[in-house]
């Protein structure tokens, strides 16, 4: 690639002396006509090269656990007109399912003065960056009421720095007991593994299945896990209890710990299920709920509007849409369960 500093270079190679020593004109203008070819044919090469934005990604588990997340987000900044590597730098910071850490990231990216601050999967870690700043715009990505939550006090116009996406995650839940319900019906005692530490959120969450498990007449036994020897702990009270299927409230923490999860519960012999669709791609027995695919993608395409100079509080808060059922049958043989054809009828993936 011809650059901008070769062109010097060049230059004296087609303005060379001719025996008389005179510049030669015919070289000069051999040299204007050279060019003038480049530029047409590849521009890019002689002019400065793109602007580079830099942004922040608050990210409350890990890179890991939330590859598919990155993949969808990454297509649609990239559908927007930036690409990382290109003329986009992004600066990651994890808090590993330790929702306490997220302040102090949060002020780390804030110091960066990155363009626009993103925060995928948690209101956590969205309040942490609301605090943290009032003029980097943010885009947050969350399965909780964004009102509710105190993110913005209005979906349709947000105002101030923030805007962003609300997942299909606390409406979902009592709909994730039925379909356990429907699976196990036979079944009268429930486990409900929640991360008490994960803020009001979770407290909504369990608040809706007691409803929905009093509609079913079913009982739950509400079992606490904050961080890894208490989730330890928690599978070995449902088994003690012999609770018959386990609903996994969504937080940060039980997200950064998919397959751990899933490997606990089949270990226990407990039929379980989760919002996340990654859940049954490694080994839970069920997902349903709101895509990520779809809702991190939206807010990929958020972060490229502001870097293009929109402003947050003009755009409304986006609702996901679409909604997935996926079932693993594998799990569901090793835990000697047959899955009835109507459930499978329904969903949107079976994992053979």
């Amino acid at each position: 690639m011809i650059r901008l500093e070769n062109i010097a270079q060049i230059f004296a190679h087609y303005s060379t002396l001719n025996p008389h020593g005179a510049r030669t004109g015919v070289r000069r203008r051999q040299f204007i006509v050279f060019l003038c070819s480049v530029a047409a044919t590849r521009p890019v090469a002689l002019l400065a090269r793109e602007p580079t934005s830099v942004i922040g990604y608050l990210g409350s588990a890990s890179p890991e656990a939330w590859s598919t997340r990155l993949k969808a987000f990454r297509q649609g900044l990239s559908e927007a007109g930036f690409d990382e590597g290109r003329n986009l730098i992004v600066e990651y910071r994890w808090a590993d399912g330790n929702l306490g850490r997220l302040p102090q990231l949060a002020n780390e990216l804030v110091a960066r003065n990155v363009a626009v601050l993103v925060t995928p999967g948690s209101a956590p870690a969205a309040l942490a960056a609301k605090t943290a700043t009032t003029t980097i715009p943010i885009v947050f990505e969350t399965g909780a009421d964004p009102v509710e939550a105190g993110l913005v006090t209005n979906l349709k116009h947000p105002g101030g720095n923030i805007t962003g996406v609300a997942a299909l995650t606390f409406e979902t839940g009592p709909k994730r007991l039925a379909i356990l319900r429907e699976l196990l019906p036979s079944v009268g005692l429930m486990a409900v593994l929640a991360n008490p530490a994960a803020g009001d959120g979770v407290g909504r969450q369990v608040k809706d299945l007691h409803e929905a498990a009093t509609q079913l007449g079913l009982k739950l036994a509400i079992l606490q896990a904050s961080n890894d020897r208490e989730l330890e702990a928690a599978f070995a009270k449902a088994k003690e209890m012999r609770a018959g299927g386990l609903i996994i409230v969504a937080d940060p923490f039980a997200n950064s710990r998919l397959k751990e999860i899933a490997d606990q519960a089949l270990n226990a012999a407990l039929p379980s299920i989760f919002v996340n669709s990654q859940f049954a791609s490694v080994g839970g027995l069920i997902s349903y709920g709101g895509t990520i695919i779809e809702t991190h993608y939206l807010a990929g395409g958020y972060v490229g509007r502001i870097l293009k100079g929109e402003k947050p509080g003009n755009l409304p808060v986006v609702q996901g849409t679409k909604l997935e059922l996926i079932v693993n049958l594998k799990t569901a043989r090793a835990l000697g369960i047959g899955v009835p054809l109507s459930l499978l009828g329904r969903a949107d993936q079976v994992i053979e």
